[in-house]
C-alpha cells in the first residue's frame, strides 16, 4: 500500500515538473513576422503551411528525388496562390532546415485564429500504391498540448467541434487533390500525426503522391504538375472558409526584408 502510495506522489511531482517546464519555455517563433492590418472586427485567419521534413530529415527518397524538397516547393508555390486571393500565409520553414514535430505545432499554434495544412508525400512497400489521401487526428484539443503530450491520462476531453471541423477541411482539401490531379482517390483517414494533433485550430495533413509509384514520381517531377497540387491546397482552404466560415475576414501577407 506504502509503495503505491509513493508511486502516486512521485506520480504528482513528475507531473508538475512537467507543468512548470511548460509552461516556463520561450514560445517557438513563425519563420516570419505579418505585417498587421484591422478589417472589421473579427481577427483575419492565418494559413499556416507545413512543409514536412528538412535539414537532416530527408522523408522518401526515391534516386535523386527527395521529400523534403517536394514538400517545400509545393507549399511556397501554395503560399503565393494563398496570398494572391488574400489570405495571410505562415510557413513552418521556409529553407532546407530541420523541424522537430513539436517545433512545427508551436508554429501552427502561435496564431489565435488560424487553419494548419502539413503537406507530405507517400512512399508505400509495394511500388503500386499509387494516389492521394488527406488526415486528420482521432483526438485533437483546443487547449495548450504540451504537458497532455508527455501525460496523455491528464488530456482534457477533445473538442468535438475542433474535430468537426479539422476533418471537414481534410474533405474539401482532398476532394480538391482529385479534382486538380485526377489521381487515384484513397480518401480522407484518422491518424494520430502528432503534428495536427497537437495544433488546437483545425488542422489537415495532405499526402499528395507516392514518391515510390514510377507513374506518381513521373508527374511529381513536373512543375505544372507539382503546381496542381499547390492549386488543390488553395481551393480546399477556400472552400472550407466558403462553407464554414464566411464571415471571418482575411489579411493579405506581407513579408518582411530580410
Amino acid at each position: 500500500m506504502m509503495r503505491c502510495i509513493l508511486s502516486w506522489i512521485g506520480l504528482f511531482l513528475l507531473s508538475i515538473s512537467f507543468l512548470c517546464f511548460v509552461l516556463l519555455a520561450p514560445p517557438v517563433r513563425p519563420v516570419a513576422q505579418p505585417r498587421r492590418a484591422v478589417h472589421g472586427k473579427n481577427e483575419p485567419v492565418v494559413v499556416v503551411l507545413d512543409p514536412g521534413h528538412g535539414g537532416k530529415d530527408s522523408g522518401a527518397i526515391c534516386g535523386a528525388v527527395m521529400e523534403k524538397e517536394l514538400t517545400l516547393d509545393v507549399a511556397m508555390r501554395a503560399e503565393l496562390l494563398l496570398r494572391s486571393a488574400g489570405y495571410t500565409t505562415l510557413l513552418t520553414r521556409d529553407s532546407d532546415r530541420y523541424l522537430s514535430l513539436a517545433e512545427r505545432a508551436a508554429v501552427g499554434n502561435h496564431e489565435r485564429n488560424s487553419l494548419f495544412v502539413s503537406i507530405h508525400f507517400n512512399d508505400g512497400e509495394r511500388a503500386a500504391a499509387s494516389g492521394v489521401e488527406t488526415y486528420f487526428a482521432v483526438r485533437q484539443s483546443a487547449m495548450s498540448p504540451g504537458i497532455f503530450a508527455w501525460l496523455p491520462f491528464l488530456r482534457p476531453a477533445e473538442s468535438k467541434p475542433l474535430l468537426a471541423k479539422s476533418e471537414s477541411l481534410a474533405r474539401f482539401l482532398q476532394a480538391a487533390l482529385v479534382e486538380r490531379t485526377r489521381a487515384v482517390n484513397r480518401g480522407i483517414k484518422s491518424e494520430q500525426f502528432y503534428v495536427i494533433a497537437n495544433v488546437r485550430h483545425p488542422a489537415a495533413l495532405v499526402e499528395g503522391g507516392f514518391i515510390t509509384n514510377p507513374s506518381d514520381l513521373t508527374k511529381l517531377a513536373t512543375a505544372e504538375y507539382r503546381q496542381q497540387i499547390a492549386s488543390a491546397i488553395s481551393d480546399g482552404v477556400e472552400r472550407y472558409r466558403e462553407v464554414l466560415s464566411p464571415n471571418e475576414p482575411t489579411l493579405a501577407w506581407a513579408a518582411p526584408a530580410e
